[in-house]
């Protein structure tokens, strides 16, 4: 099991310390949220709280999620990144291939795309993309991306996007990884297609159950068993290094946090930051037994 530091809410001016400290305490990637903008307004309820609230106040920065990566990426050698989640279909897939393929060969490959197919109906509108289609129109996106990531020359003839023959330049040095975030029964089995899910906020015990559900839907795909995938979770009841072995153990491979909450609390300094991403390593990872 590996670990991945979380940014969603964080001052921009702290990332750099942030990506920083990850890398220095062996945490494997750092994950990058996304919004375009925060209406004040929204008849669209947030799904992933009962009463529909945002879990954020409007004094939160949103960074561009690329653009973060290309700058972290100069200031790290070995950290992954990916986002959780990036809404690629409120966006032109030309405009997100390039600005993802830009970023993943300037950080040298590592780079993930967390994908999700979105649910703030309203920044659809804002962005002119339609919120309606927006599942069938991320998978075809992603299917086009591919295409736009390899080398030489690309033409795609598609539902809702099509191209002559084109070149993108620059191009990843290698395959992007795709990991779909999404808890209904289509997104899992989107994921299952791809290389990986990533979870809202989950107990132990929903990781290890979606975890079970998606190697069903693998084989299901036809997918090898063998091949890499990632189950990218941030777990909401693992404190103790015996619960993040159950954890690993029931399938998850990679578990988001922020380790000073821990520690100080949803209010601490980026020092009191730093030092719990240490503290956190100290008391946790490195009392996981290695697998294997």
């Amino acid at each position: 099991m590996d670990f991945a530091v979380v940014t969603a809410y964080q001052p921009i001016g702290d990332l750099v310390t942030l990506a920083r400290a990850a890398e220095e305490q062996g945490f494997r990637a750092l994950s990058i949220a996304d919004h375009v903008v925060d209406l004040e307004t929204l008849a669209t309820p947030y799904p992933y709280q009962a009463s529909g609230e945002r879990r954020w106040t409007p004094d939160v920065d949103w960074p561009d999620p690329w653009v973060t990566v290309g700058a972290l990426a100069q200031v790290t050698s070995r950290l992954e990144f990916f986002t959780s989640i990036y809404v690629a279909a409120a966006r032109n897939p030309f405009v997100v291939a390039k600005a993802v393929g830009t970023a993943a060969a300037l950080a040298g490959g590592r780079v993930s795309l967390g994908v999700g197919v979105g649910w703030c109906r309203e920044e659809f509108d804002l962005l002119e993309q339609d919120f309606s289609t927006r599942g069938r129109r991320t998978d075809e996106a992603l299917a086009l991306m591919k295409e736009l990531w390899r080398p030489g020359w690309t033409e795609f003839d598609g539902d809702f996007y099509s191209c002559d023959r084109l070149v993108m330049k620059p191009e990843p040095p290698g395959p992007i990884p795709i990991w779909v975030g999404g808890i209904s029964e289509p997104a899992l089995r989107r994921a299952a297609r791809h290389d990986g899910w990533v979870s809202d906020v989950s107990t132990v015990d929903e990781a290890i159950r979606t975890a079970a559900r998606l190697t069903a839907l693998r084989a299901e795909a036809g997918r090898d068993p063998a091949a890499p995938y990632d189950v990218v979770v941030a777990l909401t009841d693992a404190v103790t290094p015996a619960d993040f072995t159950r954890a690993a153990a029931g399938g998850v491979t990679l578990v988001m946090t922020m380790p000073w909450l821990y520690y100080y609390g949803p209010n601490a300094t980026v020092d009191q930051k730093v030092d719990g991403i240490r503290r956190f390593r100290e008391d946790v990872i490195d009392e996981i037994p290695a697998s294997g």
